[in-house]
C-alpha cells in the first residue's frame, strides 16, 4: 500500500487524513502537540462555530486570485459539508439564527475535535502525536519526512496542513510556511488577521466592558473593509466580531506604512444621517442627551457628545445647524482612534501565505512539486468570523486528502 503523510492534526489536516484514508491510502497523521485540534477546542468560546449557515464568497480576503479562491470554496458546497458533519462525523448541528452560525447541538467544541479524530481512526489513519516535523525532502518519486522523534518517514505524497502563526500556544509556529519557502513556494507576506485593535490614551478608555452593535469602516491607501456586528470596549482598546473583521486593514497599514495611514470610522447605531436628523428635530423641552442616550449605552453617549462639542443639557430647539452637523458626523462616521493591535497571540487566523496560483485549485497539489499538497491556513486566504475559516479548512483538507489518496492508490494499482 502506498503512503500519504499529513503534517498537522488541526482542522484541515484531520480532514485531509480522513479523505486520504477513505481513498485507500495508508495514511499517517503527524501532530506536534500531544493531542491536536487545539484551535478547534478554543473556537467559538469553546463551542466551535463549525460552519456559517449562509455563505458569501466575497467576504474572503486574499492577495491571490479571487477566482481561484471561489473555485476552491465551491468544490465542496456548504450543504454537503453540513451533511458530512451530521451523517459521517455524527454531530448534529444547530443554527444560531441571529449570527448565521452553525454550532454542534451539544455546544461543545471537544465533540467536534474528538468526532473528527475518531472518524479518522475508524478510516484507518495512524495518528502520531508529540511529533515535530523538521524537514520535507524529495526522495526519488516520493518524499522523506524528517521528525525529531523517529527515523525519516517515506511518503508517496505529503500534505502540509500545519496552520499559520496565529495563537502560537496551540502549536502554530510557522513550520509549514518555512518548509514551503525552502521548497521554493512564494509566500505572500503574513500578518495577524481577526485580531483585537488597541488604543492607548483613547477617549473611550473608561468604557471597558461596554458592548453594542456597530458598523465599522476601515480604510488605508490601498484597501478597505467594513463590518456590522458586535463591538466591545476592552481595557486595551476594542474587540468583538466587527473589530476583528476589519482589523487586517489596521495590521497591514502598520506593516506597510510609517506612520500607518489606516483610519477606522464607526456608525454607532443602525441610524444613518437622515434618521438622526429626524430624531434631533426640536421636540418641546427635550434635551440632546435624552435622545442620544435612548439609542446607546449612557456612558458612551456622554463621550460622543463631548467629542462633538455639544452640551448634554442643550435643548433640541437650541441646537445650531453646525452643532447638529458635528453631532451627526460623530454618531454616523465617528473616528475610532487606534495605535496598535494584539497580533498573533490573539489573532483568529493568519493572513497571507502561499499564493493560490501555486496550487491546483481542484486538488490542492503544488504546481512546483508532484506529490506535495497544501491546505488550510498555510494558503493565502481567510474569511470573517462566523465559521468561514473552518469551511476553508474543511474544503481544502478534503480536496487535498482525496487527491493525494487517489493519486497514490492509482499509482499502486498501475504498478501491481
Amino acid at each position: 500500500m502506498r503512503r500519504v503523510v499529513v503534517i498537522g492534526a488541526g482542522a484541515a489536516g484531520t480532514m485531509a487524513s480522513i479523505f486520504a484514508a477513505t481513498a485507500g491510502a495508508e495514511t499517517i497523521l503527524l501532530e506536534r502537540t500531544r493531542d491536536g485540534g487545539r484551535k478547534i477546542l478554543i473556537s467559538g468560546g469553546g463551542r466551535c462555530n463549525v460552519l456559517p449557515s449562509q455563505l458569501d464568497e466575497s467576504r474572503f480576503v486574499t492577495d491571490s486570485s479571487p477566482n481561484t479562491l471561489r473555485k476552491i470554496v465551491r468544490a465542496w458546497p456548504l450543504a454537503e459539508q453540513i451533511a458530512f458533519f451530521e451523517q459521517e462525523v455524527g454531530i448534529a448541528l444547530e443554527e444560531e439564527v441571529e449570527s448565521a452560525k452553525l454550532f454542534p447541538a451539544s455546544h461543545k467544541a471537544r465533540d467536534v475535535r474528538d468526532g473528527l479524530l475518531a472518524l479518522a481512526t475508524r478510516r484507518g489513519v495512524d495518528l502520531r502525536t508529540d511529533t515535530q516535523v523538521t524537514d520535507i525532502v524529495r526522495e526519488g518519486e516520493g518524499w522523506s519526512v524528517h521528525t525529531t522523534t523517529e527515523p525519516p518517514l517515506h511518503a508517496d505524497a505529503v500534505i502540509v496542513a500545519t496552520g499559520g502563526l496565529s495563537v502560537p500556544n496551540t502549536g502554530s509556529d510557522g513550520t509549514g510556511l518555512r518548509l514551503l519557502t525552502k521548497l521554493g513556494h512564494v509566500i505572500h507576506p503574513t500578518y495577524a488577521a481577526l485580531t483585537p485593535i488597541t488604543a492607548d490614551h483613547s477617549p473611550f478608555a473608561e468604557l471597558s466592558g461596554i458592548s453594542l452593535e456597530v458598523t465599522l469602516a476601515a480604510r488605508d491607501a490601498t484597501r478597505s473593509a467594513s463590518a456590522t456586528g458586535g463591538f466591545l470596549f476592552t481595557h486595551r482598546g476594542y474587540s468583538g466580531p466587527s473589530v476583528l473583521n476589519v482589523s487586517h486593514v489596521v495590521v497591514r497599514s502598520r506593516q506597510e506604512t510609517s506612520p500607518p495611514d489606516a483610519t477606522v470610522r464607526v456608525r454607532w447605531t443602525a441610524h444613518d444621517d437622515a434618521a438622526w436628523e429626524t430624531l434631533l428635530k426640536p421636540q418641546g423641552t427635550r434635551q440632546v442627551s435624552t435622545v442620544v442616550r435612548n439609542e446607546m449605552p449612557e456612558r458612551l453617549s456622554a463621550v460622543l457628545l463631548a467629542q462633538a462639542r455639544v452640551e448634554p443639557t442643550r435643548l433640541l430647539a437650541e441646537l445650531t445647524r453646525e452643532e447638529r452637523k458635528r453631532l451627526i458626523e460623530t454618531l454616523v462616521r465617528g473616528a475610532l482612534p487606534w495605535n496598535g493591535d494584539e497580533g498573533y497571540k490573539k489573532a483568529e487566523v493568519t493572513g497571507g501565505g502561499v499564493r493560490l496560483s501555486e496550487i491546483d485549485p481542484r486538488t490542492m497539489q503544488s504546481r512546483l512539486h508532484t506529490g506535495l499538497y497544501l491546505c488550510g491556513e498555510v494558503l493565502d486566504a481567510f474569511g470573517p468570523i462566523g465559521g468561514y475559516n473552518f469551511l476553508w479548512a474543511w474544503a481544502t483538507g478534503r480536496a487535498a486528502g482525496t487527491a493525494a489518496g487517489t493519486a497514490v492508490t492509482s499509482a499502486s494499482s498501475a504498478s501491481s
